[in-house]
């Protein structure tokens, strides 16, 4: 009874367990997809590990480009620091214990710039030259590194013959602007203001930039956008490698309870573990290359390695813009996908791709370029409009891409076995051809417009400059060299190696005698030569030595008039040196009167001109001297011959090569600018489509051994793998032309210009083919491999 009696004791509710909230369970769930992808074995290492390849590729170009704007900075102080410093607005410097006389030495070498100085001296002090530990002495000097490697190579022999001094140091990175840069610093006992040495104070000039011009800005901005979008969407399809795979494991998930939305936060997990790594990669990508690119020049730029750091801001947006991009394109992708917990539905036949939307982003692009309106020259440009039509165009191109893909191949039918293999293959997952040209359709529409811009501009910044470079290749010149060296100067470069003939003068200035009223005295030119080379500077006709003739010029009455007055026949005129020595000389009376004819350098020379036999050259005061040399173009390195004569009569001889056109050099800086890029772009292209197709030929390894177990043959699947890439490559090519030529009219109708080119798209096309054969070649071992009965096995 007490059993019975005893009071019931209420039992104790359990207690349950809490749900988590929405923020724990989407970490949950996103470190669930972690887990999967760093230790879901070999398979999940491989998608995980080319994920992270693709992706720190991609990282890793993002990195150097935004590492430019330290770049620039960085040349631009070096190079002002180098400069001669100003210490007056007459730019007249005293004389004191640390001051230096110096001449500036600009020369070439096989098509590369050498700059260097040519030193001496005033006092026991003199100021050193950055990057110089000492001042070199007389016939002494101080080479940057890669000078001074090549002139201990055998290549750099000519050079040596031009630079004959003793290496006693080397030019450190403080005062070179890249690398690669030939420069140096030689000194000199003979040197003085009377052969043409100017005062120097010391360094660090802080002269303003030139502000580039507003069409140049255009340019850039185009430049950076066709540059790294490709880069954007090369990233975004690395995200998405192994995608077959990780849904076939997602459906495993729905089988033991995982609901969609828990599979969709797992997938994005995995895909940002892939993308951290890819970051890291790409980092340690970076890293190492950035060790290299002091040893490696493209388009002859190099750069040192500490001038490529990230701007901060940029590598902050790039670390956090990465991965979230990540995440949102695995989210985006899996709305296409039904993931069921009996498998994954995406090949049974779904609805068609919708055109609409596609077409919303590119023709948004053109109306916002369409409103930005012309550029003005005298006004600063708006960067973002112009950067976000074109980023819209071009990111359209790429989504227009996947539904053009399908509307073609459905439409396949028939053909050999090859054939009919890679149309089916598209046919079952166009979605995957299409993300793997897409990168390639971009960067060729952007590069078709940017060719088709810069050939609409390309007068703007080219000047013809009337030279004629069938009469003579070079010229040079020289006011230091006077006297009896003049005429010798001419012998010296008609002695050359490959010189076939030299219009060489030696000029002076004349004045009519007497006194006259004000300061103008009349004055003319004497110019002595031979008559072959005064042929080429006035239409003389017959000429014997001891001639000489008044040469007007063509069609201007003043100018002739004013020649007239100091070239009077059978008088004297008067020759006066800059250091005051004078002497006079009688102009013959039967001198003909003749009409100039423009020399080889397009210029017009008018005045006296006389032969040998009527004045001796080497008795005039001041007399400079001037040559256009004509040269025998096939002989090897003839242009460093004739270099290396004038270095040996007057180091500091201007000698130039004549040009019929002039190229800007703002314009050519940006244009290499382009090269460079382009060439890092286009190897990442290639580099993203064999890294896509590797995944690809992996997620068929066992269909693959499935149809080799039946007897296919290698040669059958290697064609069906080239068509597989060719193909989509193929419509892609096509996207990229027309819409490359559509923002390329866009652009051009911008900056007020015309359409001067329309096939400027076949080397790009060429390109893209280039680009199909080098991936399928590179594939096949892969494929081989692959291509094994064990590939059957499964676990």
């Amino acid at each position: 009874m007490r059993l019975l009696d005893r009071k019931t004791v209420p039992p104790t509710e359990e207690l349950r367990p809490t749900e988590p909230s929405r923020a724990t369970g989407l970490l949950h769930d996103l470190g669930l997809g972690i887990r999967f992808a760093s230790s879901g074995g070999r398979e999940g290492w491989t998608r995980t590990v080319l994920t992270a390849v693709g992706v720190g590729l991609g990282v890793a170009l993002l990195l150097f480009a935004s590492s430019i704007p330290h770049l620039l900075e960085q040349r631009s102080a070096r190079d002002q620091a180098r400069a001669e410093a100003r210490v007056s607005r007459d730019h007249t410097v005293p004389k004191s214990d640390t001051t230096v006389l110096q001449i500036s030495v600009l020369s070439e070498y096989r098509g590369r710039s050498v700059e260097g100085s040519l030193m001496r001296p005033e006092g026991a002090h003199p100021v050193t030259p950055p990057g110089a530990a000492h001042f070199p002495g007389p016939g002494e000097m101080v080479a940057s590194p890669a000078l001074k490697e090549l002139l201990g190579s055998p290549e750099g022999g000519l050079l040596k013959e031009r630079l004959p001094y003793r290496i006693t140091g080397t030019i450190a990175d403080p005062g070179l602007i890249s690398p690669g840069e030939l420069r140096y610093y030689a000194g000199s006992a003979t040197l003085t203001p009377a052969a043409g040495g100017h005062r120097l104070s010391g360094y660090g000039a802080q002269d303003p930039s030139e502000p580039l011009s507003p069409i140049l800005v255009v340019l850039i901005i185009m430049i950076c956008v066709v540059l790294l979008v490709p880069v954007a969407i090369f990233i975004a399809t690395a995200v998405r490698f192994g995608g077959d795979r990780r849904d076939r494991r997602l459906a495993a998930l729905r089988l033991v309870g995982a609901d969609i939305r828990t599979t969709r936060r797992i997938a994005a997990g995995e895909a940002l573990f892939g993308t951290v790594l890819g970051l890291l990669t790409g980092l340690v990508f970076f890293l190492v290359a950035r060790q290299f690119m002091g040893a490696v020049e493209v388009w002859d730029v190099s750069a040192f390695p500490a001038d490529l750091v990230p701007v901060p801001w940029l590598a902050a947006l790039i670390a956090v813009a990465v991965p979230v991009a990540a995440v949102l394109v695995t989210l985006t992708a899996l709305r296409s996908v039904v993931i069921e917990p009996l498998g994954v539905v995406r090949h049974s036949r779904s609805r068609r791709r919708r055109l609409w939307w596609r077409l919303l982003m590119p023709v948004a692009g053109v109306a916002v370029l369409a409103q930005t309106g012309t550029v003005d020259e005298y006004a600063p440009v708006n960067p973002y409009p112009i950067a976000g039509g074109a980023v819209l165009v071009l990111v359209g191109l790429a989504l227009l891409l996947p539904w053009l893909v399908e509307a073609c191949v459905n439409r396949l039918r028939g053909g050999p076995v090859p054939w009919q293999l890679a149309t089916r293959r598209l046919q079952l997952s166009s979605g995957a051809a299409s993300r793997a040209v897409s990168g390639i359709t971009v960067a060729v529409a952007g590069a078709v417009a940017l060719q088709m811009l810069f050939a609409a501009v390309n007068d703007d910044f080219n000047r013809v400059t009337g030279q004629d470079p069938a009469r003579a290749q070079f010229t040079a010149s020289s006011e230091k060299v006077t006297g009896d060296a003049a005429t010798r100067t001419i012998k010296e470069f008609r002695a050359t190696k490959g010189v076939k003939a030299v219009i060489g003068t030696v000029e002076v200035y004349v004045t009519r005698p007497g006194k006259y009223e004000g300061d103008i005295r009349p004055t003319t030119s004497l110019s002595i030569g031979d008559c072959a080379t005064l042929r080429e500077l006035a239409r003389i006709g017959s000429c014997k030595e001891g001639d000489a003739f008044v040469v007007h010029p063509e069609n201007d009455k003043d100018q002739a008039a004013w020649v007239d007055q100091t070239a009077r026949k059978g008088k004297e005129v008067e020759i006066t040196s800059y250091d005051g020595q004078s002497k006079r000389w009688t102009l013959p009376a039967d001198a003909r009167t003749v009409v100039s004819r423009r020399d080889p350098t397009g210029e017009d020379h008018w005045g006296i001109m006389a032969t040998v036999g009527a004045v001796d050259p080497s008795t005039l005061p001041g007399a400079t001297v001037n040559a256009q040399i004509k040269v025998d173009e096939s002989v090897a390195d003839v242009s460093e011959y004739v270099r290396n004569t004038a270095a040996r009569i007057d180091p500091g001889m201007s000698v130039a090569s004549l040009h019929s056109v002039t190229r800007d050099r703002q314009y050519a800086s940006v244009q290499t600018g382009l090269q460079v890029g382009a060439t890092a772009t286009l190897l990442l292209i290639a580099a993203s489509m064999l890294v896509s197709q590797l995944e690809q030929l992996r997620e068929r390894r066992r269909l693959l051994s499935v149809l080799v177990a039946f007897g296919t043959r290698r040669t059958t699947l290697g064609w069906s793998v080239l068509w597989q890439t060719a193909v989509p490559v193929v419509i892609g090519l096509v996207v990229a032309v027309a819409g490359g030529l559509g923002l390329g009219a866009v652009m051009i109708r911008m900056v007020a210009k015309r359409v001067t080119d329309w096939w400027l798209f076949l080397p790009m096309v060429g390109a893209g083919a280039a680009l199909i054969l080098l991936v399928t070649l590179i594939s096949l071992p892969p494929l081989w491999r692959l291509m094994r009965p064990d590939g059957l096995r499964t676990e």
